[in-house]
C-alpha cells in the first residue's frame, strides 16, 4: 500500500464513518483519489466497509503503533531499546535480520502494522491483520556462541507470561517450544533466528506475534483453535503499552539468560506448561510419532518425555494431546 492509503487508514483508525468528500478534504486531494487510495486495501487484508452517503470506515478501530508513545511507556528502559513503526513490511524477522547483518544495534525493534508474510515456526505463516496482532522483532547480541544459546526460546515464554500478568491475564500458559496458550486456543509464538559462530558473538532475533483481537477473516485463516487478548484481559491494553511491556521483560529475561542459561528459567516455565504431567504425543520432523508423558524440561530447554524406555530428551518435533 502507498503512503497516501497509510494516510486515509489513520484518518479512519477511530472505526466510526468518514465520508470520501471529508477525507479528500484533510488531505487536499479529491474523492476520486481517495477511491482509488481505497480500492485494494482488502487485498492486504484490510476489512474496510463502504456504505452509500456514509462514507467509509474500518470494521474496528485501530490502535495504531506509535514509537514516541511506545518509548514513553519504556520509561527508565527506553534507552535501551531502538523502536521503529514500520507500517508493511513482509515480515520484521526477515527485515532485522537483514539489519543485523549490516551492524544493526542490540536493542533495535521493528514493529509492524501490517504483515503480509509473516513467518512463524517450521515455515509456516502468521497470520494477522490491520491492528488486531501485535507483531514484532527484536534484535539481542550476546558474547557467547550459539552453542549456549539452547533454550532461549522457552526463556522470551517466560518473559512474555510475565508482561501479560502486568495486564491481569487469565488462564495464559506456555507449550514446548515456543507457544503461548490461553483456554480458547494459541495466543502467540516465537520465531527466534540467529546469527554467529558457535563459540564466538552471537546475535539474535527474537519474532513475536500475539493476537490482539481475532477478526473471524483472520480465524478462518488460521489452521489451528486461536485466543486473543480480548478473551484473557477483562481490560484489554493499548498495543503501545502492552509492546512496552513486553520489551522490558525481555531485557530482564535476556540479561538473566545471558548471565546463567535457561536453567534460572526452568522451573517458572514448567509452573505454567500447559501439558504438564499429561500423556502427549510427540511428532518428529521424519513422521515418527512418540507417545509418552510431558514431564517437563531440561537445563537446556529440551522436552523430557517419560516413555516406555525411560525418560527421553528431544529438542525438536511437535507436540500434541494423546488421545
Amino acid at each position: 500500500m502507498n503512503t497516501r492509503t497509510w494516510q486515509l487508514l489513520r484518518l479512519l483508525a477511530d472505526g466510526g464513518f468518514h465520508s470520501g468528500e471529508a477525507l479528500g478534504r484533510q488531505l487536499g486531494v479529491s474523492r476520486a483519489t481517495v477511491f482509488n487510495a481505497l480500492a485494494s486495501v482488502a487485498d492486504e487484508g484490510v476489512a474496510l466497509q463502504r456504505i452509500r452517503g456514509r462514507g467509509y470506515r474500518l470494521a474496528q478501530p485501530w490502535q495504531c503503533l506509535e514509537g514516541g508513545e511506545i518509548t514513553r511507556h519504556l520509561g527508565e528502559d527506553a534507552p535501551r531499546f531502538r523502536v521503529e513503526v514500520l507500517q508493511q513490511a513482509t515480515s520484521s524477522n526477515t527485515e532485522l535480520l537483514r539489519r543485523a547483518t549490516q551492524g544493526a544495534l542490540s536493542g533495535s525493534v521493528l514493529a509492524v502494522e501490517l504483515q503480509t508474510a509473516g513467518r512463524g515456526r517450521i515455515g509456516r505463516v502468521w497470520h494477522s491483520g490491520l491492528g488486531n496482532a501485535l507483531t514484532f522483532s527484536l534484535l539481542w547480541r550476546f558474547d557467547c556462541g550459539l552453542n549456549a544459546l539452547s533454550g532461549l526460546s522457552l526463556g522470551v515464554g517466560v518473559a512474555i507470561l510475565r508482561a501479560l500478568k502486568r495486564f491481569d491475564a487469565v488462564g495464559v500458559g506456555v507449550k514446548w517450544p515456543n507457544d503461548i496458550l490461553a483456554p480458547h486456543g494459541k495466543l502467540g509464538g516465537v520465531l527466534i533466528e540467529a546469527q554467529g559462530d558457535m563459540y564466538g558473538p552471537s546475535a539474535v532475533v527474537i519474532g513475536i506475534g500475539i493476537n490482539c483481537s481475532l477478526p473471524l477473516v483472520i480465524e478462518r485463516a488460521i489452521a489451528q483453535p486461536a485466543a486473543a487478548i480480548d478473551q484473557v484481559c477483562v481490560v484489554p491494553p493499548d498495543r503501545n503499552p502492552l509492546l512496552a511491556a513486553l520489551l522490558q521483560e525481555l531485557a530482564v529475561v535476556l540479561d538473566k539468560f545471558a548471565c546463567s542459561g535457561f536453567a534460572v528459567l526452568r522451573t517458572e516455565w514448567e509452573r505454567h506448561h500447559v501439558q504438564q504431567d499429561l500423556p502427549v504425543e510427540l511428532q518428529m520432523p521424519d513422521g515418527a510419532r512418540i507417545a509418552g508423558i510431558a514431564r517437563g524440561v531440561s537445563e537446556g530447554g529440551e522436552l523430557l518425555l517419560e516413555t516406555e524406555q525411560g525418560i527421553r530428551q528431544f529438542s525438536s518435533g511437535e507436540v500434541g494431546v494423546r488421545q
